[in-house]
């Protein structure tokens, strides 16, 4: 199994703690570590690693809900733009990256205050000091889930 299987099996048994909410196509998470406040995930119910793998009304329906998904984490988590990620190399499982920008989220590293997330060093991107508490998790999933219920 791939590591968003994983995930997702932890989903359907109650244990993952990230668990937002599901929809038609996916399931919204809120990221393990937080440098990016309100940093969330959409991720496939499908295991399929390329967008054109999907039939195409599953497909459209994918990356409408991850743009409701993206809507909802902009106004739980205000910023001023939101970075889409769809990568895959590291797991090979279609999921949505959605990043919140502010500005200055990169000042303190030598790189002016805007620039892609990953000039963000990885150590500290990743550092336990950014993982949110049992507290700041489960305020994080209410207020997102009050605004991807808005939307329904």
């Amino acid at each position: 199994m791939c590591l968003i299987c994983d995930r997702i099996q932890m989903i359907k048994d109650g244990t993952n703690p990230y668990f937002v909410k599901e929809l038609e196509t996916g399931y919204v998470v809120i990221g393990d570590h937080q440098h990016f406040h309100g940093y969330t995930l959409f991720l496939c119910k499908k295991h399929k690693t390329e967008l054109d793998q999907l039939d195409r009304p599953f497909r459209d329906k994918f990356l409408s809900e991850m743009a409701d998904v993206a809507a909802a984490m902009g106004r739980a988590f205000p910023c001023e733009k939101i970075n889409y990620e769809l990568l895959g190399m590291g797991d090979a499982h279609l999921h949505w990256h959605l990043n919140p920008r502010r500005p200055g989220d990169l000042e303190g590293y030598g790189f002016n205050e805007r620039g892609p997330i990953w000039w963000y060093p990885h150590e500290l991107m990743y550092d336990n000091k950014n993982r949110p508490s049992a507290d700041e998790l489960e305020k994080m999933k209410q207020k997102l889930l009050s605004e991807l219920e808005s939307c329904e």
